[in-house]
């Protein structure tokens, strides 16, 4: 059975966050706010996630995650060990500077570059990814050329390194050693805007070719 990925666009931030399908077992990565239609799309089609993978633990990527929580059952949540306090500190996932506080349950687990995780018969491996935030991890099946890179990289931008948490040498580092190893071929879904693909942005990303 192959493997599906369906995203919805959540909250004032249009943070993609994504249900992972393959064979009848289903993943979440990532909940912003607002995740009302994620939640119902779960519903309908009888889902239930065996997993919550976080791409990183920024506000807009874990607001939803006690609602949603709420909705399907204490499904076991992970995320990168850089962040592991992330969930329950506003200050970290940078919603008290935007005013608005948000706190999350903590995750039950960690994941790094030596983890492989598995999803029905599909069998995924994990990137750390640092420099947006010090915990950005991706997730890659290379047999169905699809990769989940969080706010690493972007259809014609890269994600901001401005942060307090962020650092730009490891964004440059991660987007350019890591990222760009990926075949031209890997289909990337970002936390936000479209979806593109490792080729496209080797060639029209001025980030990428002109570095920053």
């Amino acid at each position: 059975m192959p493997v599906n990925i369906t995203t919805f666009v959540l909250g004032d931030y249009q943070t993609n966050c994504h249900i992972v399908t393959s064979d009848d077992d289903c993943w979440v990565v990532d909940c912003g706010y607002e995740p009302e239609n994620l939640i119902e799309f779960l519903h309908e089609k009888e889902l239930s996630p065996s997993a919550i993978l976080l791409t990183h633990c920024h506000a807009d990527h874990i607001a939803g995650l006690d609602q949603l929580r709420s909705a399907v059952g204490n499904v076991p949540m992970f995320c990168h060990k850089a962040e592991a306090e992330w969930n329950q500190t506003p200050m970290l996932n940078l919603s008290e500077m935007a005013g608005m506080p948000v706190t999350a349950a903590p995750v039950q687990g960690y994941l790094n570059e030596q983890s492989t995780l598995t999803l029905g018969s599909s069998r995924w491996r994990v990137l750390h990814t640092p420099g947006h935030s010090p915990g950005s991890i991706c997730f890659i099946h290379d047999e169905s050329d699809q990769a989940i890179v969080g706010d690493t990289l972007f259809a014609g931008s890269i994600g901001r390194h401005d942060f307090p948490t962020s650092n730009v040498n490891d964004l440059r580092h991660s987007i350019s050693e890591v990222l760009m190893k990926l075949p031209d071929s890997m289909k990337i879904y970002p936390g936000h805007g479209p979806s593109s693909t490792i080729g496209e942005e080797r060639t029209t990303n001025q980030f990428v070719l002109q570095g920053f």
